[in-house]
């Protein structure tokens, strides 16, 4: 199975310079918690989640019309492909302790997104399956591992 057949597509996605209303708006409305920021030409440029957004306005003491997404979104972005193979995304989460990646075309536009929720949602669709393509225990070490606690270093650098 690859990244494609499970992504989510048609993404909602904001831009750098939008204001961070804009961006939990599009969250509420789409019943997700986080949008990637892409640019003009719809490249994949950061990522933003709905603690971002709060943990922002706490400590720049703003309200979200007044923040822009720039100033909290996460601009290391780790990014699959649609064919790439799901244990490559699973992997890539486990290793960057992410819970969602972009998924991007070979020039970096944004394509679809794919989360841990899908892939557990594919491993349970599965479980009376006999050949199986996500199981449940590559689940419950993707989110150990994407739960492990992190250094004050590591959290530093993915800002």
């Amino acid at each position: 199975m690859n990244v494609g057949q499970l992504m989510t597509q048609n993404v909602r996605a904001c831009q750098a310079e939008d204001t961070m209303d804009t961006a939990a708006q599009l969250m509420w409305e789409n019943d997700c918690g986080c949008v990637p920021v892409v640019d003009a030409k719809r490249r994949v440029v950061g990522m933003l989640t709905d603690r971002d957004i709060c943990m922002a306005a706490y400590t720049q003491g703003g309200v979200l019309r007044a923040l822009r997404v720039s100033s909290a979104m996460s601009k290391q972005v780790h990014a699959c492909t649609p064919e790439d193979a799901l244990s490559v995304a699973e992997e890539l989460m486990r290793a960057k302790q992410i819970h969602r990646l972009p998924v991007v075309d070979a020039d970096g536009h944004l394509v679809g997104i794919i989360s841990l929720n899908d892939i557990a949602r594919e491993a349970e669709r599965e479980r009376a399956h006999a050949k199986k393509e996500v199981t449940t225990d590559e689940i419950g070490l993707a989110v150990a591992a994407i739960c492990k606690a992190r250094s004050a270093r590591a959290v530093a650098a993915a800002a």
